[in-house]
């Protein structure tokens, strides 16, 4: 007779390398609260200032201190007026590194169901909002202004109920051009009062509180030029919305997906409760699309068409190694240096090229091998390369997509999230 189930070995299934990134990065965030205060102040004092050459007040250079307590970029340690001689490329490759990122859903989490929430992302330009000493400026990644304009923010008005000149909000939105309305996605710090160190769950909390209270997501008026909107923000295995008194009788992840909203879908963002508002690139947040969610899921060519074969920006290192935009970087492969030089390339330059029949090898979620095929220079307006969760979201996008009712069904099913991580064959 067979044993029974309950005695039966469980052999667990292997962890992604997706998902040790977000074991580690959640361990990684409890070291870094110290510096999140501080990191704020730069930050906003950073927004204001970047294109000007002009004088600094002494009050605002008291923020010109390190916001990273190691790193071997320079760029990372500049002050204010450092950062404000950037050239383009430079500046934008500091302030990209400004915003929380996500990375590319190419596994399921584990615990997706009781640890992570999801909404549709609005298609738009995704910035800054700064609001401080009686005006609002909105930047976006590359570092440049987007607009400038009176609000309904605290001290985002030159107005006398308009709050402490001392006092400063910064908000993560998306601005959506066809409403002309800046939604808002995460709060980082609110009435100078730094939400960086504080969960997903409590600044979505806090956003929902606070904002409407503001008066920001009134009409547009003579003090307030743009409105701000939330967007909604379901629990993956909730029966309604993160707002308690907005409560819907239907799946969480379900709703998101495919609920109307008063914008353009551009996929769907997973936040981790847990996590930490941190700057650059994160596994504790999540992007994924589908050509049911997005117009845009698989990457176009400058002609807006997609090509037959995939294609990625790679950085060029003083080695010769082609790098992604993580940190640490990933290595995709090597060029010869007589072949850098005949190119006319060289270090930090963001290389094109195609992905050929050899496709990409993993061992255990590592990149062992990519078949590379060089095409050229990047475009000159390009910030970055592309990161190694985006360059394996796209290839799976062609070879073994992950679905949403995958998805779906990994928040429904009984079983211990777990024991259900989904493997995706990404080997060509």
């Amino acid at each position: 007779m067979p044993p029974s189930d309950l005695r039966r070995p469980f052999k667990r299934p292997p962890i992604s390398d997706q998902e040790k990134r977000r074991v580690e990065s959640l361990l990684r965030q409890a070291q870094n609260r110290q510096n999140a205060q501080r990191h704020t102040r730069f930050l906003v004092s950073t927004v204001l200032t970047l294109p000007s050459q002009s004088y600094v007040p002494e009050s605002q250079l008291e923020l010109t201190e390190s916001v990273f307590s190691s790193g071997s970029n320079s760029l990372e340690n500049l002050d204010v007026v450092g950062a404000s001689k950037l050239k383009a490329a430079e500046a934008r490759k500091w302030f990209a590194k400004q915003l929380m990122l996500p990375e590319w859903m190419i596994d399921v989490p584990n615990n997706l169901a009781q640890d992570w929430f999801v909404f549709a992302r609005p298609s738009g330009k995704r910035c800054f909002v700064v609001s401080c000493n009686g005006t609002t400026i909105s930047r976006l990644r590359n570092g440049s202004i987007l607009n400038r304009f009176p609000s309904a923010l605290p001290s985002g008005a030159r107005k006398k109920e308009s709050g402490s000149s001392q006092s400063y909000s910064i908000l993560d939105c998306i601005f959506h051009e066809l409403d002309q309305t800046y939604y808002v996605i995460d709060m980082v710090c609110w009435r100078g009062y730094s939400l960086s160190d504080c969960t997903a769950e409590f600044r979505f909390f806090w956003l929902n509180s606070k904002l409407a209270e503001s008066g920001a997501c009134e009409p547009p008026s003579y003090y307030h030029k743009y409105r701000f909107s939330l967007v909604p923000v379901y629990g993956c295995d909730s029966n309604g919305l993160q707002d308690s008194n907005s409560l819907q009788d239907s799946n969480g992840l379900q709703a998101a997906y495919s609920a109307p909203v008063p914008y353009v879908k551009d996929g769907l963002l997973f936040y981790n409760k847990h996590a930490h508002y941190q700057a650059g690139i994160t596994p504790l947040a999540l992007v994924w699309k589908d050509e049911n969610c997005s117009q845009y899921v698989m990457d176009t060519d400058s002609k807006g068409q997609v090509p037959n074969q995939q294609q990625v920006v790679l950085e060029l290192q003083e080695d010769g190694k082609l790098t992604t935009s993580d940190d640490p970087p990933i290595v995709f492969g090597c060029l010869d240096g007589s072949f850098i030089q005949q190119s006319g390339l060289h270090s930090g330059c963001l290389v094109r090229f195609s992905i050929g029949e050899g496709g990409l090898i993993l061992m255990d979620g590592k990149l062992e091998k990519a078949d590379l095929h060089y095409l050229g220079k990047a475009n000159r307006a390009r910030g970055s390369a592309d990161s190694f969760s985006k360059v394996m979201f796209q290839y799976s996008i062609r070879h073994s997509p992950l679905k949403i009712d995958v998805l779906l069904e990994s928040v429904s099913s009984p079983v211990d999230q777990e024991s259900t991580a989904c493997d995706i064959e990404m080997d060509g």
